[in-house]
C-alpha cells in the first residue's frame, strides 16, 4: 500500500465513524457562535513561519501585517481556551516526505511540489514545532495526514469535523492567500461554513491580502476581525 492509499484509508476508517454531513449554518457572514458547531482552525502556527530566522518568516514583508496577525491569533487562542471552543492545530511536516510528495513531487515540479523541495523548507522536526503559546494542549486536535496546500487534502480534519457535528468553521493562520484560502475553497466545496479571522491571517503584502479579501472571500465565506470574533466568543 503507497502513502497515498495509507491516508486515504486512514480518513475513511474515521469518516466510518459517522454518516452526518456538515449542515450550513445559519450564521451568514459568520456573526454568530455556537460552541459545540464551531472549530477555530488554525494553520502553520510553527516555527517555520514563527521562527525570525526561517526562510519562510522572511517571506513576510509586510511585518506589522505579520505581527499583529500573530497577536491577534494568540489573543483568539487564549479566548478559545478560555471558552473551551473546540480548538484545532492544522500543521505541516514533511519529515518522512522531504521530496513533498513522494508520489508527485520533486524538484522538477511546477507549484509548491516543486518549490518546497527545492527551499529544504519543513523538513527538520523543529521546524514543524508549534511554539508558545500555540503549542496544543490537552483536548486540542492536531491534524494529521496532510498533504496539500488546504489542511483537508488527505488528512483527518474532514472526519473529525463530521464526528463531531462541526459546521462552522473559523482559519486563521499562513499564508492568507496561499494555504487558508486552498483551506477556505475546499472547506466550502465540503459543505461548511467557512469564516477568515482576516486580520489573523496574514498574505506577504497588504496589497494581497487586499486582494483575497475584497475579491476571493465572498465566493467562498465570510471574514471577521479577531476583535469581533473575541466579543462573539
Amino acid at each position: 500500500m503507497n502513502r497515498r492509499d495509507v491516508f486515504k484509508a486512514a480518513a475513511l476508517g474515521v469518516a466510518a465513524m459517522s454518516f452526518a454531513a456538515p449542515a450550513i449554518s445559519e450564521s451568514i457572514g459568520g456573526r454568530s457562535f455556537d460552541n459545540k458547531k464551531t472549530a477555530l482552525i488554525f494553520i502553520e502556527f510553527q516555527n517555520q513561519w514563527l521562527d525570525s530566522a526561517s526562510p519562510l518568516n522572511g517571506l513576510m514583508q509586510d511585518r506589522a501585517l505579520f505581527s499583529a496577525a500573530v497577536e491577534n491569533s494568540a489573543r483568539v487562542l487564549r479566548k478559545a481556551r478560555e471558552r473551551q471552543a473546540n480548538v484545532v492545530h492544522a500543521g505541516l511536516s514533511l519529515v518522512a516526505d522531504p521530496d513533498y510528495l513522494i508520489f508527485a513531487g520533486g524538484k522538477d515540479k511546477s507549484g509548491l511540489r516543486g518549490a518546497i523541495p527545492k527551499a529544504g523548507t519543513w523538513r527538520n522536526p523543529d521546524q514543524a514545532a508549534f511554539p508558545a503559546p500555540f503549542s496544543p494542549q490537552a483536548g486540542e486536535f492536531v491534524v494529521a495526514g496532510r498533504s496539500g496546500a488546504s489542511v483537508i487534502t488527505n488528512s483527518n480534519l474532514d472526519p473529525y469535523l463530521r464526528n463531531n457535528r462541526i459546521e462552522h468553521i473559523y482559519l486563521l493562520g499562513f499564508a492568507l492567500h496561499v494555504c487558508v484560502e486552498s483551506t477556505m475553497r475546499h472547506a466550502h466545496d465540503l459543505g461548511y461554513d467557512v469564516t477568515v479571522v482576516r486580520d489573523a491571517a496574514p498574505a506577504f503584502t497588504a496589497e494581497q491580502q487586499r486582494h483575497v479579501l475584497e475579491h476571493v472571500i465572498h465566493h467562498f465565506g465570510s471574514s471577521i476581525t479577531s476583535e469581533e470574533l473575541i466579543g462573539m466568543m
